[in-house]
C-alpha cells in the first residue's frame, strides 16, 4: 500500500499544505469546519504523524489516564483523585477510553506517542515489554493503577491490599455468626479478583470451614453483574442460600440490593450484604452499605507523583500497596436463624 503523504490529504480534502500542516500539529488559526474536515481525512486515511524519538520530549505539563470504559461510578472516583493531584502539581490531565481490562486498543501506542504526554496512568491494563520500550524511547513515564496482572519489580505500579481486604470482610460476616457466605468475585483474569477470593478462602479455613464452590460466583465489576449473580444465589433453595454476600465491588453490591428487593428478601434482616471500594454513593444507599474501602484519593496521589518524581532503583517503592480498611454500616447483620 502506497505510503500516505500530506499532499494526498491536501488533494483529498482541497485544502492548502500549509493548512494541513497547521491542524496535523495543533495551530490554533484554523476554523473549526476547516480542521474537523482535515482531522477526518487524516483519521480515515490513518496517516500518522512522523516522530524523531531524540527531539520527543513531552510538548505538555500533561498526564494521560486510560480507562478501558468511564462508564461506572469507580470510574468517576479514580479520575477524582487524579485530578486532584494532578491539580495541585499544575499538570493538566487527558481521559482515553481504550481496549479492555487487559490492555488498550492496538492503536493507542501509537496515537499517545503522537500525543506526548508527561506521562501515563493506566487504568487495570498493562502493556506489553515493545510497548513499554517504545514509551520509555520516547520519554513518557508509565502507571499502572490496579493492576490487572502481578506487576513487574521493574515497572511502577499502585493498587489496594485485596487479599487482605477479602480477609477482613469474610472475617467480619464470620464474627456475626455466618457460615453460608456467598461471594461475586470480579473476572477470574484480574489479579485484585483472585486476591479478593483468595482472601474470602483463608479467612473461611482459618475458621475451619471449607470452601463451598456453589457459593461462588464470577462477576464483572458491573452493577448488572451483580444482579445476574446474586439472582442465581438467592435462588438456590432455602437450606444452600446464602445469609451473606461478600460482592467484590460497591456496583457489584447495588445488583444484589436489587436481586434481593426483586425476591422480597430483607437487607439486613434476611440478608448481609458487604461491598469492596467505598465509592460515595455506598453510604447512601438503603440500608448504607458495609464495606471495604480503597483510598483511592492516597493512590490516585501516589500514581501521580510516580509520573513526576519516579522512585529510582529496584525497591518496593515501584510497586506501591496501600491498605484495604473495613467501613461499618447498616446492611449487615448478626445472624439469628430464628428471623
Amino acid at each position: 500500500m502506497r505510503k500516505i503523504r500530506l499532499a494526498d490529504i491536501a488533494q483529498q480534502t482541497g485544502y492548502s499544505l500549509a493548512t494541513v500542516s497547521k491542524v496535523l500539529n495543533g495551530r490554533s488559526d484554523v476554523a473549526e469546519s476547516t480542521r474537523a474536515v482535515i482531522n477526518d481525512a487524516l483519521t480515515q486515511s490513518g496517516y500518522r504523524k512522523p516522530l524523531n524519538a531524540a527531539t520527543a520530549v513531552s510538548r505538555y505539563r500533561q498526564i494521560e489516564v486510560v480507562f478501558q470504559s468511564f462508564d461506572t461510578l469507580w470510574s468517576l472516583e479514580i479520575l477524582r483523585g487524579i485530578l486532584t493531584a494532578a491539580n495541585g502539581a499544575g499538570v493538566d490531565v487527558l481521559v482515553t477510553e481504550s481496549g479492555d481490562r487487559t490492555h488498550p486498543a492496538p492503536t493507542w501506542i501509537n496515537d499517545v506517542v503522537r500525543r506526548r504526554p508527561m506521562g501515563v496512568i493506566l487504568i487495570f491494563s498493562d502493556l506489553t515489554d515493545a510497548e513499554r520500550n517504545k514509551l520509555s524511547q520516547y520519554r513518557i513515564r508509565c502507571v499502572t493503577l490496579d493492576p490487572s496482572g502481578s506487576p513487574m519489580p521493574e515497572n511502577y505500579s499502585v493498587q489496594a491490599d485485596n487479599w487482605t481486604g477479602g480477609v477482613i470482610a469474610t472475617r467480619h460476616l464470620l464474627s456475626l455468626g455466618h457460615t453460608m457466605i456467598g461471594i461475586i468475585t470480579g473476572p477470574h483474569t484480574m489479579m485484585c479478583s483472585k486476591a479478593r477470593l483468595n482472601g474470602y478462602n483463608a479467612a473461611l479455613e482459618e475458621r475451619g470451614l471449607t470452601p463451598d464452590p456453589s457459593l461462588v460466583r464470577e462477576g464483572d465489576f458491573t452493577t448488572i453483574g451483580g444482579f445476574t449473580q446474586a439472582m442465581s444465589l438467592l435462588g438456590l433453595s432455602e437450606e444452600q442460600r446464602p445469609t451473606a454476600i461478600f460482592a467484590g465491588s460497591d456496583l457489584q453490591s447495588m445488583g444484589v440490593y436489587e436481586a434481593a428487593r426483586r425476591l422480597h428478601i430483607r437487607i439486613p434482616e434476611d440478608l448481609s450484604v458487604i461491598g469492596f471500594d467505598d465509592i460515595q454513593t455506598a453510604a447512601y444507599m438503603g440500608p448504607a452499605l458495609t464495606t471495604i474501602r480503597q483510598p483511592f484519593q492516597d493512590m490516585a496521589s501516589a500514581a501521580v507523583s510516580m509520573l513526576l518524581d519516579p522512585p529510582t532503583g529496584q525497591d518496593t517503592s515501584r510497586n506501591l500497596v496501600f491498605p484495604a480498611t473495613l467501613i461499618v454500616r447498616d446492611s449487615v447483620r448478626r445472624y439469628r436463624p430464628e428471623d
